[in-house]
């Protein structure tokens, strides 16, 4: 039976964004060539929060594209034929630009590593950030991020899903899935 455990509930993940909203505007000192760009799927819904944010807070609308993987993993090849390919949405230049890269859980840093591979088909950017709502650890590569929501301590028998309304869920919620008897 799965064990569920809440760490962040809807307001808590706002208060996260609003953070790291505040965070990428100190440490870039503005707007100025920042661009979002949030990886499929759930990434791309928290980058479409962070620009709204970073609109509210500095009145300036940042560009914003979206990412898809799935040809980039390095594990495509376990996936066979039934590889889902979504639409990458990147409708401006990169090339010089503050990119700040979202994702919603890191874990191991592999789908980071894709990221990264796939932005650079698309320029050279001045400089890559890295922003994600939940660090479970347990990285394989060598990939840290600039902006945390929430570091979240977990052993690799449990799951982080992060479920936000954009997706059909019926609330935003950061949640612990561990598998077994007892109690979180």
């Amino acid at each position: 039976m799965k064990q569920q455990k809440q760490v962040l509930d809807s307001e808590g993940i706002r208060r996260v964004l609003i953070r790291i909203a505040h965070e990428i505007l100190e440490r870039n000192k503005g707007t100025g060539d920042l661009v979002l760009i949030g990886v499929r799927t759930g990434g791309a819904h928290l980058a479409k929060r962070l620009a709204s944010e970073i609109e509210t807070i500095e009145k300036v609308q940042v560009l914003l594209g979206v990412v898809d993987i799935t040809l980039y993993r390095d594990d495509l090849s376990e996936l066979g034929p039934q590889a889902k390919v979504r639409e990458t949405k990147i409708p401006f230049d990169i090339t010089d630009k503050k990119v700040i890269l979202v994702d919603d859980v890191l874990y191991t840093g592999r789908t980071i590593r894709a990221a990264l591979d796939a932005l650079i088909d698309f320029g050279r950017p001045q400089s890559i950030q890295l922003a994600v709502l939940a660090d479970r650890g347990h990285r394989e590569l060598p990939i840290k991020p600039d902006y945390v929501g929430k570091n979240i301590p977990t052993s690799q028998t449990e799951t982080v899903e992060v479920r936000l309304v954009e997706d059909g869920k019926p609330k935003d919620e950061l949640v612990i899935l561990s598998q077994g008897e007892g109690t979180l």
